[in-house]
This record gives structure tokens, C-alpha cells and sequence, in this order.
């Protein structure tokens, strides 16, 4: 018998623009993402890879289109609030979502509001922040950290949540080659549905199956768009200069 798979979100026929404007970021978008599925997104700036996160989490409300999760339509915020436990979204500014004192307190806050006790939350927050190699955090006051440990310790507050599916928005900025190595090793241990906006295309071949880019508003499959590292070297390459 064909078991026909349920994917954990998707999207169909999702437009979207913001008020005032009458430019659509999203015409008619599709994707699904299934429970296994590693997806790496590759597109300029501007062309909708971060409203499509924040659709997905109920931030940005369509204007036409649906939204199912978990093989449920969700349309109204009460139903967007009782998936986003189980959607781990990594801002791509570190800044949106790092309001704590401290970086225990950051970490320990999604697992205290899923229920844990004060202490069940600061021994999953101490334990993320070890996996992550960044124990020596904890009491770090969490504004006067530099932009890469702002980077982990958003990481950090995502993971503690144990989501099924993770939205990394650019999570490489900021971070050394060590923290990369080290955040490669991580993603590619874990479980969940992956969805990864990156610039980074050596990131991103080491942590997806799969790479897609978006146009006019809508997501090119990896059948659709070739995605490549161009390298040369020719005299006065340090210019600017076009290749056509």
C-alpha cells in the first residue's frame, strides 16, 4: 500500500503585499516541506525569502493563498499560536529576538512559556548553550555581546524550544570560520525539517539536500535554477567590471 506523506508546511497560491503598496513581495507561491526535507534558499536581497519565513509563522498575513502546518489550515492568529512552538524561526537580526538581561534568561524563555519549571528550563538552556560551545556565555549580559555571539545565542533560544521544523534566516553573519564549522555540525545532527536563507553557498551545500532561489515572487525549484560558485582570476579582476 502507498503511504502518501503529509507535508509539515504548506503553502498554496500565497500572495502578498504590504499595506500601502501594491507590489507584490509573494504572486502565487507554492512550496511544501516535508519532515525530512533539508532546503537551502539563494536569492538577491529584496526578493521575499524573509516575508515568506515570516508567512509561514503568521507574521505576515496573506492576502490570498493558504497556510497549512502540520497538515492543518491556519489562517487566525489563536492557530498560528499553537504551532510557533514547534517552528523554530531564527531572525535575520539577532537584535528582534534577544530581550533578557542575560543570556541564560534568553534561553530558558521558550522552554519556561512550554510549561518546564524555572529549573527544567535553565539546565535545557545551560545544555543548548554547551552543545553550541558557548557555556561560557551564561552570564553575559546579552546587549553588550558582539553580533556573531548575538547570532548562537538566538540559536541557542530557538533549539531549547526542540522545534520539529527550524527557519534560519542568514544564520552564518557575523560568525568566524570556527562558529561556522561548528554550526555545520550541529544542523547536520538534527532531525527537523530545515529551511536555511543564506548567501553562503559553501554553508549551504554542507548543511542541505537541495537549494532553491525566488522570482517575482514566487520559489524556483532546483530543476528550474542552476545555483554555482563562479572563481577566476584575470589582470585587473580587483576592478569593478561585468561579465557578459
Amino acid at each position: 500500500m502507498k503511504i502518501i506523506k503529509t507535508p509539515v508546511i504548506r503553502l498554496e497560491k500565497i500572495s502578498f503585499a504590504y499595506p500601502g503598496s501594491t507590489v507584490k513581495i509573494l504572486d502565487g507561491l507554492d512550496l511544501d516541506l516535508y519532515a525530512r526535507d533539508r532546503i537551502g534558499m539563494m536569492a538577491p536581497n529584496g526578493s521575499g525569502k524573509t516575508t515568506l519565513f515570516h508567512t509561514i509563522m503568521g507574521l505576515c498575513r496573506p492576502d490570498s493563498g493558504r497556510v497549512e502546518i502540520f497538515g492543518r489550515p491556519v489562517s487566525t492568529e489563536a492557530e498560528f499560536q499553537k504551532v510557533r512552538s514547534k517552528i523554530g524561526l531564527m531572525f535575520q537580526d539577532a537584535d528582534d529576538q534577544l530581550f533578557c538581561p542575560t543570556v541564560l534568561d534568553d534561553v530558558a524563555f521558550g522552554p519556561l512559556n512550554l510549561g518546564l519549571t524555572p529549573e527544567q528550563a535553565r539546565q535545557r538552556a545551560r545544555d543548548i548553550l554547551a552543545t553550541l560551545g558557548i557555556a561560557d556565555l551564561e552570564p553575559a549580559i546579552t546587549h553588550r555581546l558582539s553580533g556573531g555571539q548575538k547570532r548562537l545565542v538566538a540559536l541557542a533560544s530557538v533549539l531549547a524550544m526542540e522545534p520539529r521544523v527550524l527557519l534560519l534566516d542568514e544564520p552564518t553573519a557575523g560568525l568566524d570560520d570556527k562558529a561556522k564549522e561548528r554550526l555545520i555540525e550541529i544542523l547536520n545532527t538534527l532531525d527537523v525539517a530545515l529551511l536555511v536563507i543564506a548567501h553562503d553557498f559553501n554553508f549551504l551545500i554542507s548543511i542541505t539536500d537541495r537549494i532553491f532561489s525566488m522570482e517575482n515572487g514566487r520559489i524556483l525549484l532546483d530543476d528550474e535554477v542552476s545555483i554555482h560558485r563562479h572563481e577566476h582570476m584575470h589582470k585587473l579582476g580587483n576592478r569593478p567590471h561585468k561579465h557578459v
